[in-house]
Order: structure tokens, then C-alpha cells, then sequence
């Protein structure tokens, strides 16, 4: 039986996908990486591009293409023989890549290309991908003497190895809590639809009553709503201490991994000759060193604070004289809040999810897209690992493909947990022909039930318009280089941009009326709602603000000036909580065993990007504010300066050439509400 990982022909045949065939083809692409690194390197002519840089980007691009879909795979329909074939290959894509890094006939090649008469002259695209190459050649050890080489492979190896156990860990400590609850009184308060699909759950496992699980649709909703104190601080407890040694198993505990990962990252630094791997992770962003993100930091939240300490003050007033709560505690801090916003607002979140039901919020996204670039999206047809899972191309005013992109909406228990945007295929010129991006688009919302459609929260749609903005920066990129284009070569803590940029959209009416449709009455939303929705969109932003700095702060001190041998990781988070956090959880409170996106994601020592492109996004934002916010022009202008250009060059020169001139601070406050000019 022929490979389907293998097959480079079309689109990926993900029904096709054995455990079985992840080995042989990784063995098989991996041999053939190796086989043309050592043609190249044996070649006695001076490196060209097509001589060089091209036939080295088919041998990766295959490897890459074909774990993409494995790790895909292991991430959204994952299985005991999946999970063990992607940890059995893990170490050997690792280490290829990571010895391609460090080899020097490679580096010497691309140093030939950079001293080449005439480089000055090539195309700006490939001039930048030589530029990144001698880059990362560096940071992957390439100048490094044989011994140090050699261990710099064995971090390497083992980080991915331990990334991979930390995501496995919180997927499977979450998917472990099932609570079923027999007494129908215990769930006052919690959403019809949520019940439902509770008692769905129960069902599937044989069960009477409700099964409350741990997976976002179902955990949000009760700590929201319920109105049994009990059953809150239940589900927050198992919520927060997941994968934790406070958790159910000790097997799925993090705290370990934790250590080794930060261990292994600060030898890797010292290795590199830096001093802290916050050193190393900013080498590739727009931040010029650690002091410079902590600074911007810093006056954030000496800036956000006292919003943050005033919304808390509202809140535990509310608590005690509108619910008779004496203590606010953190496990009633989301139900207080819905309970305050209904109260000041006169709407809940169940009351708006109503009108979101999901045709007709992907219908009114991409009728945006048209109306911004000029672009057709269309449901078509291609082979899935799921039968919920929807596919999509994009094209372009003559006609022509642009890209074509999946969409995984609902939750799963064999899903990973959050949302993300992923390449299936990047942009590259082969030849004459230009191979069309793909795009992997994934989230975890609530699935239909009772024979209704699946309807959205406004905060998921606004998760959903995020998604796709990163969807476009990868389908939408003009650049034909592949290192550079979509989101390849963007700096990391500019790639948000596009993403948090489309969330400013979910609160415009000309844009949210056409794509909301009552589900029960089909009545568009009315407006007098949506204005108390835009009235309250800065409801407790200033908390939110203080929340995300908290999470940014801990993760740049933790690779910056922690002692991850000897340190303590939750009296590190506590200094940082007592500075700008307003809310202060129990002493059981687990959440760095669950900060994936440091531990098992790209975002270590780089968490501070959210923030730090947020100032890139909502200054961007305020050029269609002033130009009229569907205005087709600066639509236009957008996707030629910053989604098209993807990579190609430095992110500040997209922005200027977009907007003009630098970023400035005030669109971001104002966006937040925070315009109070405060001291300090």
C-alpha cells in the first residue's frame, strides 16, 4: 500500500493516515534530505539560488509538508498508536533539522551567496531569506566547536521531546475529569444548550444526568453561570490543578518537565554565549533585548493598573451588595462578572450567542474579506481527518486561486485544547508555476446540539476572526521565496498583527448585523443590543490588560533572570501577581503546568508579542477609523504592505509602508478604554 505521506502530488489525503506510516515516511524523506544536503555539499561550482538554495527547499519543504500533517493529526484527532508513532519520529525530525543547522558546508554556502557579486541586486525576498538563513545558522549552533555541537543536538532533541509530554499531559489530565452530576438543581443558572450537551456526554458513557467536563465549551459556561457555589469551586479546582502534582495523576504532573525545559533552554543560551535564553529567543523578534520587553511592559502596566484596581474594586462591591458575597474568590470572579454586566448592562453572553449561529458568522467573515481585498471564498471539497471539519478556497476578483484553507470548529476529547492557525503548504514559485498556499484554521467551540446549529459566543467569533487573520497572512502573501513567505520570516512578536487586527471588526454593526440570525426567530440582532455590547466591550478590560501582563511578565523573568535549577516558579509568579495583578488566586492554583503556549509552543520568552503587536494592530485598526472602516482602498493597502509581504522584509518597514509612519501607543489604550491620562 503506497504512503499517502509520501504523496506530494495534491492536497494531503488525511483519511488515508496510518500510526504505520509515519515512521517509513519520515525514515524515507529524512534519507533523501540527507542524500541532496551531501550533493550540494560536494558540488565544486560556486552556489546559485537554483543551484543551492532550491533543490535544499525541496528536500526540507517535503519533510516539513509531511510532519506538518502528523503533528496536525496528532493534535486534533489524537490517538494512543498516533501519539506513540509522532513520539517515535519526533527525535529524528528534530535532530535533522537541527544538524542541518549546524553544518558547515550549508553555512559556508549561504555565506558564498551573501558575498556573491550582484547580491545587492537580487530580489529584496531572497536577499532576506540569505540574511535569516545566516541568522539562524548562528543561533542553531553552527559556529559552535564539535562537543558543543554535539550537545547542542541532544537539547534540542530532548526539548522536543519534553514539549511534546507537557501538551500530552494537559490533554490528557483535562480529557481524565469527567463529573456527573444526577441532581438537575446543582446546574441552576448553566445554559440550555450546555446542558444538553452535558447530558449528551452522560449518555455516550452509559450515565444518567449530566457529565460536566473540563473542555472549554463546557467549563467557561459553568463557571459563568452556575449558581451553585459548590459546583464552581469544584470544577475551578480540577481546572487549575491539571497536570499538576496537585492534579489526579501524578503521571501527567509538569512540574518536572518544567524544570528540565527551562534547565536544558539555559544551557542552550550559555552555549550560544548569551546569558539567558530571553536573549536568544529576542534575537529573532522585533524587541532589541529582554530589558527593552520588560520596560515596555512595565509602563503598560503602570499605565493599565488602576483601570484593573477600579474594575475589581466594582466587582467585589457588586459581590457584596448585589449577591450577598462577603469574600470574592477567585472561583466566583466569572460568575460575578456576567452577573455585574447583566445587571449594568442589561444583556448576558447567552442572551448575544443567540444570534451567532455559525453559517451565518462565517458568512458575514467573509463577506468582510470581499468587501476589504476583493476575494471570494467558496466551500469545496477535499479529504479530511473528520467529518465536521470544512474546507475553503479564496479567490481573487479575475478568478484566480489564491489559497485554500481548512476549518476544525469544535471540541473534541482528542483534540488539544485552545486555537491556532497552522501551514499545510506555504507559497513558493516552481518554475513557472506558483504553488497555491494552504492553511490549516482550528478552534474549540461548542458542537450542534438537539438538532440545532452550533452558535458562537461574540468572544468566540471574535477567537474565530483572529484565526483567520492569521489565516490570511499565510494565504494572502505574494511572496514566491519560500522561507519568507506567508508568516515564514516574520518576526514573532509582529505575527499577531493580522490576527488581533480582524478582532476590531466584530465590533463594527456594518459588519456584525449582516452575519447575526436569531437561531430560534432568524432575527438579525437588534441594534439597541448591540450598543449595549459596544458600551460594554471595555467591561473589565483593565483586568483583562493585567491578566495577559501578568502571563507576559512571568514567562520573560522565568528565562530571563530566573535560576531555573534552584528557583521557585510559583513565588516567582507571586512577585509578579503582587505588582500588577489584581486578582490573586488560591494557593492551589497550578496555571504555569498549563502555559503551553511556553512550554509546548512557540512563545517562550515571547509571550510579551500579544501586547507588543497589539500596539501594531490597533494603530493599524485606526487608519480604517479614519478612512471608514470598510473602506475597500485601505483595504487594499493593507494586504499589499503587510499581508502579502509576509516575511520578505523587516515587520516595521510593512507597518510604516502601511500606515506611514512608526506605531503609536495611544490607538491601544484607547481601544481598551483606558484614555485617562495617569501618572507614573
Amino acid at each position: 500500500m503506497s504512503n499517502p505521506l509520501l504523496d506530494f502530488s495534491s492536497l494531503p489525503r488525511f483519511s488515508l493516515v496510518e500510526p504505520g506510516h509515519v515512521g517509513p515516511a519520515v525514515d524515507q524523506l529524512i534519507a533523501a534530505g540527507r542524500a541532496t544536503i551531501e550533493r550540494l555539499a560536494a558540488r565544486d561550482a560556486r552556489p546559485t539560488w537554483d543551484s543551492f538554495v532550491e533543490p535544499l527547499d525541496d528536500a526540507n519543504e517535503k519533510l516539513a509538508r509531511a510532519w506538518t500533517q502528523v503533528s496536525h493529526l496528532n493534535a486534533v484527532v489524537n490517538t494512543p498508536e498516533l501519539r506513540d508513532a509522532y513520539n517515535a519520529a519526533l527525535p529524528k525530525v528534530t535532530g535533522f533539522f537541527t544538524e542541518q543547522g549546524q553544518d558547515q558546508r550549508l553555512y559556508a554556502g549561504f555565506k558564498a551567496l551573501a558575498a556573491a557579486p550582484g547580491f545587492d541586486a537580487w530580489p529584496a525576498a531572497r536577499r532576506r531569506f540569505v540574511e535569516l538563513q545566516l541568522r539562524d545558522f548562528r543561533l542553531g549552533g553552527a559556529e559552535l566547536p564539535p562537543p558543543q555541537k554535539a550537545r547542542f543536538l541532544e537539547i534540542q532533541a530532548e526539548l522536543a521531546r519534553l514539549g511534546a509530554r507537557f501538551q500530552d499531559n494537559v490533554l490528557d489530565a483535562t480529557n481524565a475529569f469527567g463529573l456527573v452530576i444526577e441532581n438537575e438543581a446543582e446546574l441552576s443558572g448553566i445554559p440550555a444548550d450546555v446542558k444538553q450537551a452535558a447530558r449528551e456526554a452522560a449518555a455516550r458513557d452509559g450515565r444518567d444526568g449530566w457529565k460536566l467536563t473540563l473542555q472549554m465549551p463546557c467549563y467557561l459556561p459553568v463557571m459563568q453561570y452556575a449558581d451553585h457555589h459548590g459546583l464552581r469551586e469544584r470544577m475551578y479546582h480540577a481546572y487549575l490543578t491539571r497536570a499538576s502534582e496537585l492534579g489526579a495523576d501524578p503521571k501527567w504532573d509538569n512540574t518536572g518537565v518544567i524544570r528540565q525545559i527551562l534547565q536544558l533552554r539555559e544551557e542552550e543560551a550559555k552555549l550560544l554565549g548569551y546569558r539567558s535564553f530571553a536573549e536568544v529567543s529576542l534575537a529573532t523578534k522585533m524587541a532589541g533585548n529582554p530589558r527593552e520587553a520588560l520596560d515596555f511592559l512595565e509602563d503598560l502596566a503602570r499605565r493599565s493598573k488602576p483601570f484593573a484596581e477600579r474594575d475589581m474594586q466594582d466587582l467585589v462591591a457588586f459581590a457584596r451588595d448585589g449577591l450577598n458575597l462577603a469574600q470574592l474568590r477567585a472561583c466566583d470572579v466569572a460568575y460575578v462578572s456576567e452577573k455585574l454586566r447583566q445587571a449594568r448592562y442589561d444583556f448576558s453572553d447567552q442572551q448575544v450567542k443567540q444570534y451567532f449561529p455559525e453559517e451565518e458568522a462565517l458568512a458575514g467573515m467573509f463577506r468582510l474579506v470581499a468587501t476589504l481585498y476583493g476575494l471570494t471564498i467558496r466551500a469545496a471539497h477535499a479529504d479530511t481527518w473528520h467529518p465536521t471539519v470544512r474546507f475553503y478556497e479564496i479567490s481573487d476578483a479575475s478568478g484566480a486561486l489564491m489559497g485554500q484553507f481548512y476549518m476544525d470548529l469544535y471540541a473534541r476529547e482528542s483534540k488539544r485544547g485552545g486555537a491556532w492557525m497552522d501551514e499545510v503548504v506555504s507559497r513558493r514559485r516552481l518554475g513557472t508555476r506558483v504553488q497555491t498556499p494552504v492553511a490549516f484554521l482550528t478552534c474549540n467551540f461548542s458542537a450542534p446540539v438537539g438538532g440545532k446549529p452550533a452558535i458562537f459566543t461574540h468572544n468566540e467569533v471574535n477567537t474565530l476572526f483572529h484565526e483567520f487573520g492569521h489565516g490570511l497572512h499565510q494565504l494572502l502573501t505574494q511572496v514566491d521565496v519560500l522561507g519568507v513567505s506567508g508568516t515564514h520570516g516574520v518576526e514573532w512578536d509582529a505575527v499577531e498583527l493580522p490576527s488581533q487586527f480582524m478582532e476590531n471588526f466584530c465590533w463594527e454593526w456594518d459588519v456584525v448585523e449582516p452575519m447575526t440570525r436569531h437561531v430560534d426567530t432568524g432575527e438579525r440582532i437588534p441594534r439597541a443590543l448591540f450598543e449595549r455590547m459596544v458600551a460594554a466591550k471595555n467591561f473589565q478590560s483593565g483586568m483583562g490588560f493585567v491578566r495577559q501582563l501578568e502571563f507576559a511578565l512571568f514567562d520573560m523573568h522565568l528565562h530571563y533572570d530566573f535560576e531555573p535549577a534552584n528557583g521557585d516558579m510559583m513565588a516567582l509568579l507571586g512577585r509578579v501577581r503582587s505588582e500588577v495583578a489584581v486578582i490573586f488566586p488560591p494557593e492551589y492554583n497550578r496555571f504555569p503546568q498549563q502555559f503551553s503556549h511556553i512550554f509546548a509552543g512557540g512563545y517562550a520568552a515571547g509571550y510579551y508579542s500579544y501586547k507588543w503587536a497589539e500596539v501594531l494592530s490597533s494603530d493599524a485598526y485606526g487608519a480604517f477609523e479614519e478612512a471608514g472602516v470598510l473602506d475597500p482602498a485601505t483595504g487594499a493597502r493593507f494586504r499589499r504592505e503587510v499581508l502579502a509581504a509576509g516575511g520578505s522584509r523587516p515587520a516595521l518597514e510593512s507597518f510604516v509602508a502601511f500606515r506611514g509612519r512608526k506605531p503609536q501607543l495611544d490607538a491601544l489604550l484607547r481601544h481598551n478604554g483606558m484614555t485617562v491620562a495617569v501618572d507614573g
